[in-house]
């Protein structure tokens, strides 16, 4: 997940180790594609390790080109459990909600809404990966839609940013397919594959919405898009931070 922010602020401006009222978690959000399929955001557990393992391995070419890594080579991995109460202590003091997607009753990818920051700022990133199996099926861009509804709607923040590697044409889809603003391009952003990749940051507010919910938005751009036939990619990307390689158990590369 891009970006590291892990602070939060109150009303005033000062420092606050304890989340608002408005913070809960566990959480678990649904949703529903333009086209009807149902969408599940909800918390990685231990338990989801074995799947979660499989879903990675069979998807390592189509997702590895995009996984952050550390520039120091001597990094530790970690173990999934290690990754699960990592998730876990983020989200408990109201950092991060990092979600496991759920298609069908499998899960298929991930979300994460992070470094969440309020007082002044109350701004967060977001970052996803998904499986091939369900791309161009408008998983991720509803996942978003619903987590952004959650973030600007109950916790009351103001904008949300994804940043995206410009090769990155799939996960360019999903904020075109939620109309999200391009803000610029950042240099030397983050560590992939070796090297400090450029990446093009996107934004939304409260303002661009103009006071209607992402769902609907994503609901209004697809029926747009679809009556004046235009195609778009499917979703996938990972904008998010991941360990310095495979876990030391062999496992699937992890993110974090």
């Amino acid at each position: 997940m891009v970006g590291r922010l892990f602070h939060r602020f109150g009303g005033g401006g000062h420092e606050t180790s304890a989340p608002e009222p408005a913070w809960q978690w566990p959480l678990r959000l649904s949703g529903t594609t333009p086209a009807g399929v149902d969408v599940l955001l909800r918390p990685l557990t231990v338990e989801d390790g074995p799947v979660f393992q499989s879903v990675r391995r069979a998807n390592a070419a189509w997702l590895e080109p995009w996984d952050a890594t550390s520039p120091d080579p001597d990094a530790p991995g970690r173990t999934f459990a290690d990754l699960v109460a990592q998730y876990d202590a983020d989200a408990r003091a109201g950092r991060a909600l990092p979600f496991a997607v759920e298609v069908g009753g499998r899960l298929v990818g991930q979300l994460s809404v992070g470094s969440i920051v309020l007082g002044s700022f109350r701004s967060c990133y977001v970052g996803y990966w998904v499986s091939r199996a369900v791309s161009g099926q408008l998983v991720i861009p509803t996942a978003l839609a619903v987590a952004g509804d959650h973030v600007f709607g109950t916790l009351g923040l103001h904008r949300i940013e994804v940043n995206i590697r410009p090769e990155n044409t799939a996960s360019l889809a999903v904020v075109r397919k939620l109309g999200f603003r391009f803000e610029g391009r950042r240099p030397h952003y983050l560590h992939i594959a070796g090297e400090w990749r450029e990446h093009l940051s996107f934004a939304l507010t409260t303002e661009d919405l103009g006071g209607e919910t992402l769902s609907a938005r994503l609901v209004r751009l697809t029926a747009d898009a679809g009556s004046t036939g235009a195609t778009q990619s499917s979703q996938e990307s990972l904008p998010r931070h991941t360990d310095g390689g495979p876990a030391s158990n062999g496992g699937a590369h992890l993110p974090s």
